[in-house]
């Protein structure tokens, strides 16, 4: 393989944060790549056109407004509606896209879905290039694949009290690694129960096939508290590394550490 071609990376500012595409393979200077790069950031700049909280013109602050009707949503939009919905009722409200709103009122904000889903969405570009070994990271979501048998990718596990250090290193050939919790927005989720934020958990970080529920099970981990790891032990697929709130570890019995070293399990 040519040294000079074998691995290659892009990385763009969409959403309001940073989205790298990590490519191995041969002939990864070819237009074949170039399109399929170009297709995963325009997709996901038109995820953000439609979905972002922080434009006067996308279709969710427009909803929530009052402007469009949900029969007036984009397809994606009205998609996203739905998958929040099953969200909430998988988590046992734990995850719920509806929030406060000032003054009084709910309105519908699915940012704890839609960067995971956006991502997992928009990797089935890379996914078609069948001999390249491909890992996209949308702001600390990821997900990878690539050929069977493809060297896996390593990827660490922050630590949410120092950025400098990680707490594990895990080996993921193919899947999704989707971490929430407070260290880079501070305490931004709260427990949906209780209208309280979440504090008991520092950091989750949650690894399975699909990134969208990943995504989901990571920020429904945080708001949910000390219980979190009890319950993602009974979620199919998933495992969990959880960092609490006094520095303890607790994992999920089939956590996948690559480091191989004893990690705290959930009582």
């Amino acid at each position: 393989m040519d040294t000079a071609t074998s691995r290659r990376a892009w990385v763009d500012q969409i959403m309001g944060m940073p989205i790298s595409v990590h490519l191995r393979g041969g002939d990864l200077d070819g237009s074949t790549t170039a399109k399929a790069v170009a297709r995963v950031f325009a997709d996901l700049r038109r995820v953000d056109e439609l979905f972002s909280t922080y434009r006067a013109d996308s279709q969710i602050t427009r909803f929530n407004r009052g402007e469009l009707a949900v029969n007036d949503l984009d397809p994606m939009v009205r998609a996203v509606i739905s998958l929040c919905e099953q969200a909430r009722v998988r988590t046992d409200g734990y995850f719920d896209a509806y929030l406060p709103a000032p003054g009084g009122g709910r309105h519908f904000d699915p940012s704890g879905l839609v960067k995971g889903w956006a991502a997992e969405r928009a990797s089935l570009y890379l996914r078609r290039m069948s001999t390249v070994s491909f890992y996209l990271n949308a702001g600390g979501d990821i997900i990878v694949g690539g050929p069977v048998g493809a060297e896996p990718w390593r990827v660490g596990v922050e630590d949410p009290t120092d950025s400098t250090k990680l707490v594990d290193v895990i080996a993921v050939g193919s899947g999704a690694v989707a971490t929430s919790g407070s260290a880079h927005r501070g305490l931004h989720i709260v427990d949906p129960h209780s209208g309280v934020p979440a504090m008991e958990i520092q950091s989750a970080t949650v690894v399975g096939e699909s990134l969208t529920w990943a995504d989901v099970y990571a920020t429904a981990a945080v708001a949910c508290g000390r219980d979190a790891a009890n319950r993602m032990v009974q979620v199919a697929g998933y495992e969990a590394l959880l960092v609490c709130s006094d520095g303890r570890l607790l994992a999920t019995p089939g956590w996948p550490s690559a480091q191989r070293r004893p990690i705290g399990r959930p009582a």
